[in-house]
């Protein structure tokens, strides 16, 4: 309820005349420097308004008596950000790769941007960080179907692998149970020898009977111990690292050998990627772990 107005005896400060509950509410002022400190916040306020962009209006809004707003700025470090970036995207593309690597500046810009280029281009089919997947090789390991040097990476960046341009890698795989077919018993003595190779066979007698298989229609391209030929794209079998991986290996080797599958890789010169952007690329492909 509402009251007349009296001094409280303890505080001594007048009552605002409220009273609820006999609890009666004092009328204690704001400190005065609360209160210059809000009027400050207002003409501040009312500054900002004027200055800076701010309401609305019909047609579309107070720009501000400065004519500064944020996009500009933005705009501006935008700028700035792509003004250093050109110097480093120059001397990239003045440098070889080995000397990119050589020059601490120069590999970390490389090794940056390449991050942010392979998980645009690359991670859809490579995987994030390069762990590769079904038909899709690991570039963080030590295997590489057609070279790990740098060198070797930026040539299968530039043109890809089985694709139409003329300069990319090209290589097909017999397929051994088609014209010159294979039996079911030989696949499988291939097989488990193919598998005696990375030391994962289940059947040595098998195996036995598959080498003379292996010797006379796989050793020209995969080598006589399963080392691989990166001039022509033929895995290391030896290595135990399955381009087509499957909870039943074995089998997935007979099919391989049935009706090889071989994937295509773009060329990335072709899809608008500069000799510079290449490198990056290159170097930051290097540096996942298998380069050479």
């Amino acid at each position: 309820m509402a009251g007349n107005a009296e001094k409280d005896p303890i505080s001594g400060q007048y009552t605002t005349g409220h009273e609820w509950d006999g609890i009666k509410e004092l009328n204690t002022p704001l400190p005065k420097w609360w209160v210059w400190v809000f009027y400050a916040t207002i003409v501040w306020a009312v500054g900002y308004w004027v200055l800076y962009p701010s309401w609305p209006t019909l047609t579309g809004y107070w720009p501000g008596t400065l004519g500064w707003h944020s996009r500009s700025q933005v705009v501006t470090d935008i700028e700035q950000a792509n003004a250093g970036k050109a110097v480093y995207m120059s001397k990239i593309q003045q440098s070889s790769l080995e000397d990119i690597v050589k020059d601490k500046d120069l590999l970390n810009f490389a090794l940056a941007g390449g991050r942010s280029l392979f998980n645009e281009n690359c991670a859809a089919c490579h995987g994030a960080g390069g762990v590769g997947g079904y038909g899709f090789p690991n570039l963080a390991d030590d295997q590489w179907l057609w070279g790990g040097t740098l060198d070797d990476i930026k040539t299968t960046i530039t043109y890809g692998a089985r694709n139409t341009n003329p300069n990319s890698h090209q290589s097909d795989m017999p397929q051994w149970g088609g014209g010159d077919p294979l039996s079911d018993a030989d696949l499988n003595n291939l097989a488990e020898y193919v598998l005696s190779l990375s030391k994962s066979s289940t059947d040595q007698a098998a195996a036995q009977k598959g080498l003379p298989i292996y010797a006379e229609r796989c050793t020209p391209c995969h080598g006589e111990a399963g080392e691989g030929n990166q001039a022509v794209g033929a895995p290391a079998l030896a290595a135990g690292i399955w381009l087509y991986k499957g909870k039943n290996q074995k089998a997935e080797i007979i099919s391989q050998v049935r009706k090889p599958k071989g994937g295509v890789m773009p060329s990335w010169s072709d899809r608008g990627l500069d000799e510079a952007t290449i490198k990056i690329l290159t170097v930051y492909v290097h540096s996942l772990g298998g380069g050479k």
